[in-house]
């Protein structure tokens, strides 16, 4: 693939959706190797240099500011825990959170279309997209590549698991052209799949949203029933935080995107 679309595709992101390496069993065991490297330098290299130039052209271009919700996926855990098994026997994918999330987002793209526009001040232009494409970070031994699946608006649950393991698995092998990583209109990364909690991740130019998803924990929350008295549970609970474009995208899109996204992963109504 030409070496300027892969340096833009890897510039905003500053964690990966889909983490596809294994971590050491024992962190401790790492140390020893990186003695090496105590007390010496290295010349930057053409791909770091690049990245660092394209993050700080992101955040001079726009006006970044980032948003964060508490998510209960509680009903997102009991569909997987129910689904999951018969949907990777006869459809060969897994069933993460991530497409389920990846479709309350899309839907909230399609209620809140600023969030999947473009804005050109200098033509005094907004521009909005035929459809939902969404970039899905991909964590490779190459470095980080962004391929999109394209049309989401159209896609189920279902769907859009196998679209994410096929990305992953054509990113791992070196599969993916030039039009694989161009055209996306809004971009989904994963910190949380190393166990960072929330980050305030940077926009993919020249679109104007990234929404970041934090590490799943159970932990005890304050729940209220349906007969109005509260408990106190255990729940499987993330946060999502969304990085916006402020000349496109006020406060108050920002608000109402997420509580929509919060509002549908929590309802939990699903087709897969």
């Amino acid at each position: 693939m030409p070496g300027y679309l892969w340096f833009y595709q890897t510039l905003s992101m500053r964690m990966y959706t889909v983490n596809t390496h294994t971590p050491p069993a024992n962190p401790g065991q790492d140390t020893a190797a990186a003695l090496p490297h105590h007390g010496t330098t290295e010349k930057v290299s053409r791909i770091r240099a690049t990245i660092a130039k394209r993050m700080l052209e992101s955040l001079d271009t726009s006006a970044q500011l980032t948003a964060t919700v508490e998510v209960d996926l509680s009903a997102i855990s009991a569909i997987r825990a129910s689904e999951k098994d018969a949907f990777r026997a006869r459809e060969g994918a897994g069933l993460s959170y991530l497409p389920f999330i990846i479709r309350a987002a899309v839907e909230g793209l399609q209620a809140y279309p600023k969030l999947n526009a473009t804005i050109d001040l200098a033509a005094g232009l907004i521009s909005y997209p035929s459809g939902e494409h969404v970039g899905i970070a991909v964590d490779t031994p190459r470095g980080l590549l962004v391929p999109v699946i394209r049309d989401t608006g159209a896609m189920s649950v279902g769907a859009l698991a196998k679209a994410v393991a096929d990305v992953a698995a054509r990113s791992q092998a070196g599969k993916l052209g030039a039009a694989d990583l161009a055209g996306g209109t809004f971009t989904v990364t994963n910190y949380g799949s190393l166990g960072t909690l929330m980050d305030t991740p940077i926009i993919n130019q020249p679109q104007v949203a990234i929404l970041g998803t934090g590490a799943l924990t159970r932990r005890p929350v304050a729940v209220t029933g349906a007969d109005g008295r509260e408990s106190v549970e255990i729940r499987d609970m993330m946060y999502l935080s969304l990085s916006y474009d402020h000349r496109l995208v006020d406060g108050a899109d920002a608000a109402r995107f997420l509580s929509h996204v919060k509002s549908r992963l929590e309802g939990g109504a699903f087709e897969i």
